[in-house]
Parts: C-alpha cells; sequence; structure tokens
C-alpha cells in the first residue's frame, strides 16, 4: 500500500511538472515602453486610446501582461495591431482583471486563512506580533481566532499578509495569450474605447462699445475621469451626434469663466488644426498634451476679433389668443433681446464650431467686462447663422389689447389686436413683433406692413425712438 501511494504521488508530481513546462512564459508591459499614445475624446462621454508600445516577446505562446490601462477600458472594443511582425503575432485569447487591489479586498480574500496581527504599544515602544485565523470580515469589521479565543479587530492592530492573492491587481490590466513568430523588439498597437472622457465648448464675446462687434474667444474643456494619465498625447476630439447602443452618462465639465477679452488678430486664430471626417468634425491640438487621470484641462478653441452682429429686440406672441376672447389688455410682455453673427471667413469666422455654451459681455464705464448673458448653440458649420438670446430687456416694455372679437361658426372667428411698445432708452431701435398664427389663416388688415415668415409666422417691423413708443395694430381670421 505504501509502494502504491509512492508512485502515485511522484504521478501527480510528473503532471505538475509538465503542466508547469506547458504555461506558456509571461512578459509584463507598462507604461514605459510606450513610444505614442494618442487620445480621441468624444463629447458624448467617452474616448478612444491608442497605445503604441515596444515589446520584445519570446516565440510561441506568450501571455502579456498590458498593463496601465484605462480602468473604465471598455475590453470588448480592443483591437491589437502587431504593426512590425504583422501576420507573425496573432491573438488567441483575451482577458481583462479589475479586480483592484485595496485594504477591504485583501482581507476579503484572506478569510479563513492565518495572517499576522501586530498589536502596538506606543508606551514601550513594542510590536508583539501573534498568529491569528480570520473567520470573517463584514462591514469593515474583521474577526479573529486567536488560540482558543474569538477576538473582534481593535484598534492600534496591523494586519500582516504573506503575499497578495492571485487574483487582485494593483492596476487595470489587459492579459493576452499571443502567439508569436517574430524575433526581437516589435510594436504593438493597442486601440480601445473607454469610459470616463468627454469634453464641452465653451466661447466668450464681448461687445464693443456700439454693439456692432465682439471679440470671440472658443474654450474646450476635457475631463478625463476614465481611470489612467496619458503623458505627452497626441489630442483629438470629435464633435457630432455619434450613434451608440448603449450610451453612458458621465459628469459634465466645470463652466468656463472669463473676465477680459483676449488679443487675437483679425482673422480666427485656431489652436486645433480642423478636418471633416465622415459625418462629423475632427479637431487635432497641433501640439502634444498630458491628460491626468481626475484632471480637466482647458485649451484655446479659437480667437477672433472685430466679428460684426446685429442686435434684435424681439416680441412674441402665442397662437392660443386668436380662438379665444381676452377680457383684458395682457400688460408687461417680455421683450426679448438677442444678437446673431453669421460664423463665415469674411466675418472673422468660417470654422465649425462645436456645440456648447456662449457667455456674453461687455465693459461698463470703468473698463471692467461685465456679464449680460449667455446662450447655448448646437453644432454649427461654416456659412450658417448663429442667434443668442441674452436676456429680456428692462427699459422696452410691450402691452397687447384684443380690439375686437367675432364669432364666425364652428372653430372659425376673427380677432383685431394693438400692439404697443414703450421705449425708455436714450436711443432709437427697431423691435420685432413675431405673431404665431394657427390653422387656416389670413390677416384683412394691418397698420404696418410685415413678412410672412413661414405657414404660421408673420412679422412686423416697429421702429420706436428713444423715450417714444410704437403701435401696430392688425385684424387676422382663423379657422381651425
Amino acid at each position: 500500500m505504501r509502494t502504491t501511494l509512492r508512485v502515485l504521488g511522484l504521478v501527480a508530481l510528473a503532471v505538475q511538472i509538465a503542466a508547469a513546462a506547458d504555461e506558456p512564459p509571461t512578459v509584463t508591459s507598462q507604461e514605459g515602453d510606450q513610444s505614442r499614445i494618442a487620445v480621441t475624446v468624444y463629447n458624448n462621454g467617452f474616448g478612444v486610446v491608442r497605445d503604441v508600445r515596444t515589446i520584445t516577446l519570446p516565440q510561441g505562446q506568450v501571455n502579456v501582461r498590458f498593463m496601465d490601462v484605462a480602468s473604465a477600458v471598455q475590453p470588448e472594443t480592443v483591437q491589437i495591431d502587431a504593426e512590425t511582425a504583422g501576420g507573425k503575432l496573432a491573438v488567441l485569447e483575451q482577458n481583462y482583471e479589475y479586480d483592484l487591489m485595496s485594504p477591504d479586498k485583501l482581507l476579503e480574500k484572506y478569510v479563513g486563512k492565518e495572517v499576522v496581527l501586530v498589536q502596538r504599544n506606543d508606551y514601550a515602544n513594542e510590536r508583539v506580533p501573534v498568529k491569528a485565523t480570520l473567520l470573517s470580515y463584514n462591514n469593515n469589521q474583521p474577526i479573529y481566532r486567536i488560540g482558543d479565543d474569538i477576538v473582534v479587530h481593535r484598534q492600534r492592530e496591523e494586519t500582516l499578509l504573506p503575499e497578495i492573492p492571485e487574483n487582485l491587481v494593483a492596476r487595470p490590466t489587459l492579459i493576452w495569450l499571443l502567439e508569436n513568430g517574430y524575433e526581437g523588439p516589435q510594436t504593438i498597437i493597442a486601440n480601445y474605447m473607454t469610459g470616463g472622457m468627454r469634453w464641452n465648448a465653451d466661447y466668450v464675446a464681448v461687445l464693443a462699445d456700439n454693439e456692432k462687434t465682439c471679440d470671440l474667444n472658443g474654450w474646450v474643456t476635457i475631463n478625463n475621469n476614465s481611470g489612467a494619465t496619458y503623458d505627452n498625447a497626441q489630442l483629438k476630439l470629435v464633435a457630432g451626434d455619434v450613434q451608440r447602443v448603449r450610451p453612458e452618462r458621465f459628469a459634465l465639465g466645470a463652466e468656463v469663466m472669463m473676465d477680459q477679452a483676449m488679443a487675437a488678430p483679425a482673422a480666427a486664430r485656431k489652436s486645433f488644426a480642423e478636418e471633416a471626417m465622415f459625418e462629423y468634425h475632427l479637431y487635432t491640438l497641433e501640439r502634444p498634451t498630458t491628460l491626468k487621470q481626475n484632471q480637466q484641462k482647458q485649451v484655446a478653441l479659437l480667437e477672433a476679433r472685430d466679428v460684426t452682429l446685429d442686435k434684435t429686440f424681439r416680441v412674441i406672441g402665442s397662437s392660443y389668443l386668436y380662438r379665444n376672447q381676452q377680457g383684458s389688455t395682457i400688460k408687461d410682455i417680455k421683450v426679448g433681446v438677442y444678437i446673431s453673427f453669421s460664423n463665415t471667413v469674411a466675418n472673422s469666422l468660417g470654422m465649425p464650431l462645436p456645440k456648447g455654451i456662449v457667455r456674453v459681455y461687455k465693459a461698463d464705464s470703468s473698463g471692467n467686462n461685465q456679464f449680460v448673458g449667455e446662450d447655448s448653440i448646437d453644432h454649427t458649420p461654416k456659412d450658417e447663422e448663429i442667434e443668442l438670446k441674452l436676456g429680456d430687456a428692462f427699459d422696452v416694455v410691450a402691452e397687447r389689447t384684443q380690439t375686437d372679437y367675432r364669432k364666425l361658426g364652428d372653430q372659425r372667428c376673427e380677432t383685431a389686436w394693438k400692439v404697443e411698445v414703450r421705449n425708455h432708452k436714450d436711443e432709437d431701435i427697431d423691435v420685432e413683433l413675431v405673431e404665431p398664427l394657427y390653422g387656416d389663416w389670413e390677416v384683412l388688415e394691418s397698420s404696418l406692413p410685415y413678412e410672412k415668415r413661414d405657414a404660421r409666422t408673420i412679422v412686423f417691423s416697429m421702429p420706436v425712438a428713444k423715450d417714444g413708443t410704437a403701435t401696430c395694430t392688425y385684424r387676422v381670421r382663423v379657422r381651425w
């Protein structure tokens, strides 16, 4: 019997040795192997990383531990390019290890195992080691067996562990099983998508004293919460509405605030080279930059001076007014203030502008820039018009009176209106009266000419002298 057991033991040992001999060797690649790194950030919460490394691999099957990747990597998106080896390098398997080491996880892995407790006595300047078995670790509270006693964790004790458990890693790691037929150092490129990255554009416009032009500065704010730092990376930004099957949500970047206009040449000056890519636009920073983990970085996008703009005062009505009888004058109607400009080369711009917030300032009598309003813009191609609502005018008021109402039949009526605008500013202004009509309509008479802007909208232009009043009257018949 003893001979049989001894033979069986030798056989088992031989099987273990053979298995170990067949286990492929392991090569570890870290950030120091990088020769290039490129990051493309999308404005809907993710990024694409291109990590280029020089690695020497043994021939045959080999495990590669590709470390220092983003902890928010999406492993299913990883693509490996063998730039040097070509067809001599093949990927057989890929694993992603993200069970990162922490004090809690270390203790959880040692439940049921023997550890060493070091009891501290600072008065005697002593450290007394005691062997113990970790029975449980729940809610950050370990329970030990020391001899015949059950001991709940007490302060002023340290737990010594003999080794790091196999299933824990210090950093997120991609592990590849490769079949390598290339000899010598080779360049391997890992491309992958990662969450936790976002960028947004912000713009600052400073109005000239005459409010006929402005200086416009654009900034991009990049937030990196992907779980990795990208040193001296080539940075690209993609603007556009890219479809994703499972969109992810990440925190928006903080707002960009500025108090003073930045100097710029007459034409727009850009830090990013812009190009069309598929149905989107790609912005490439023309120098390398570092994106640190948990960092918000701001980079200048453009600077333009003397951008010509138009300022508009606007009163907007409502379509429901034309179906009902109004019993009293509608007072204190807000008069909106808008500015608009053309995104053209002739207007010192002409660059596709990513969506973002435009904040507008104007200098007061002492020369300090004061905030006068903000509005958001969508992705705007070149040669398109941009309009911003900055707020409501303080010194311009409007009121509306229904002067006549006639019900002509079922779902058919006729109404007459008087709209009065009073200008308390010390300058003449023009006010747009925008009336959204309803159903099948017809203007029967009006005191001012109007423009039919679309199938449901007419617009009156009302010049209003300083400290003066302008009135528009009209009659309209609607059927719905």
